[in-house]
């Protein structure tokens, strides 16, 4: 997996499908063409200074990477960007119940992604 690094990225993962479970929010959509890399996912992670000073983010993207290199490469879908946004209460969070709150969230996103593909363009 690819990671994004790029304002750009983020800004376009925002514009696409939005899925909210528990304690994370998950923003993906279509990798732009200039960017793909064999079909591979990227991935980003972001924390607000609404989650706490430095500490409590870093620590908040620390689990959240850990949670994504666990289970993006078995549900992620190649060619997507996904934007991992820690919410509040994620440091309490019980692991389980954040890799659950991930699972939910990519499920809910790729029905959504798979109902705007069969949906007709105007």
């Amino acid at each position: 997996m690819d990671r994004l690094r790029k304002r750009a990225d983020f800004l376009r993962a925002a514009r696409g499908v939005r899925r909210v479970a528990g304690a994370v929010t998950l923003e993906t959509c279509a990798t732009p063409e200039e960017a793909q890399t064999a079909e591979a996912a990227r991935i980003g992670f972001t924390a607000s200074r609404k989650i706490g000073d430095a500490v409590a983010r870093n620590r908040a993207k620390r689990r959240l990477r850990a949670a994504a290199s666990q289970l993006l490469p078995l549900l992620g879908r190649g060619g997507h960007d996904y934007v991992l946004v820690a919410r509040g209460g994620i440091a309490a969070r019980p692991w389980p119940a954040l890799l659950d709150d991930i699972v939910t969230a990519l499920e809910s996103a790729h029905r959504k992604l798979d109902a705007n593909a069969g949906a007709p363009h105007a």
